[in-house]
């Protein structure tokens, strides 16, 4: 858990401007919370009306069940992999997708730092293992995608360890889509005020401080390399057999609607209804690392 003695302020540059911020401070700066929704090119004013979230979430929640009814009928099998930086809201969509789903098929793989046996093994090793059997829904919060990201920027791996995971990975998905396993890649894109406000939600709400760690204040200002490392990450990885589904995520109830919409539309499961399901937002979810340059 966070510990909340003493002070951690980061240097943040943003916009050829140096701002400081301290996750401590129970005042949140005016120039996080007048830019946070609009950061990162978010296309929305406002969020989604909360009863409108509701109403959809449950019609798409009803169809997910549709989903494992179908699964259990012809061993189907569905992996959806959730990535983003700290605080894009992985662990809520993946809350508002398997909410209803029977945990006895459909389970949540959230992984710790690797062990000593597992550092000695093929990185991708350690995640095999968690690939749904047949009539299983597995839902991964971070994944081998850890060395795109996170592992590059924070030096928890070697500039050849890198390099070769990139160069590996696509054969790896491959690999994946011919077995029969139906695999998803999300990006949840936030803005970085976004992030900051979320930090900052989380430092100060009792029931979230856990959420919140030294390293990702270690992190903040690192935004850059963080995004450089995403660019490449969806350039090289995005396959026609294993695309990158990237979801403007600074509205967390229409991430997750338009996230769960995709994953529907996409599965030809019996008693599918499109009504219900409804369209997706392509303001807010596209494909590939193209969408992110559109304004």
């Amino acid at each position: 858990m966070l510990n909340p003695k003493g002070t951690r302020i980061a240097q943040i540059e943003l916009n050829g401007q140096v701002r400081m911020f301290d996750v401590d401070d129970p005042v949140l700066p005016s120039w996080i919370e007048d830019a946070a929704f609009s950061s990162g090119d978010f296309p929305e004013k406002k969020k989604m009306k909360e009863e409108d979230y509701i109403e959809t979430l449950t019609k798409l929640q009803m169809e997910l069940v549709k989903v494992q009814f179908w699964q259990q009928a012809s061993g189907e099998r569905v992996m959806v992999v959730f990535e983003g930086r700290d605080a894009a809201g992985k662990g809520g969509a993946i809350s508002a997708t398997s909410a209803y789903m029977n945990p006895r098929s459909a389970r949540v793989v959230a992984l710790t730092k690797p062990t000593e046996t597992e550092r000695g093994q093929w990185y991708f090793q350690r995640y095999i293992s968690h690939f749904p059997t047949a009539g299983e829904f597995v839902l991964f919060d971070r994944s081998w995608y850890n060395r795109a990201g996170v592992e590059p920027v924070m030096g928890f791996c070697s500039k050849d360890q890198y390099e070769q995971f990139l160069e590996q990975v696509p054969r790896f998905e491959k690999m994946i889509e011919r077995e029969g396993i139906h695999l998803f890649k999300v990006w949840l894109d936030i803005g970085r005020e976004m992030q900051l406000k979320r930090f900052h939600d989380r430092r100060h709400d009792p029931l979230k401080v856990w959420k919140l760690s030294d390293m990702d204040i270690a992190a903040l200002p690192r935004w850059d390399d963080y995004t450089e490392k995403r660019n490449r990450m969806l350039k090289e990885t995005h396959t026609d057999n294993a695309p990158w589904t990237v979801v403007k995520a600074n509205d967390k109830r229409r991430a997750r609607i338009n996230v769960i919409r995709h994953i529907l539309l996409s599965l030809n499961y019996e008693g599918k209804d499109k009504d219900a399901i409804g369209e997706i937002d392509n303001d807010i979810l596209g494909f590939g690392p193209d969408f992110l340059k559109k304004k």
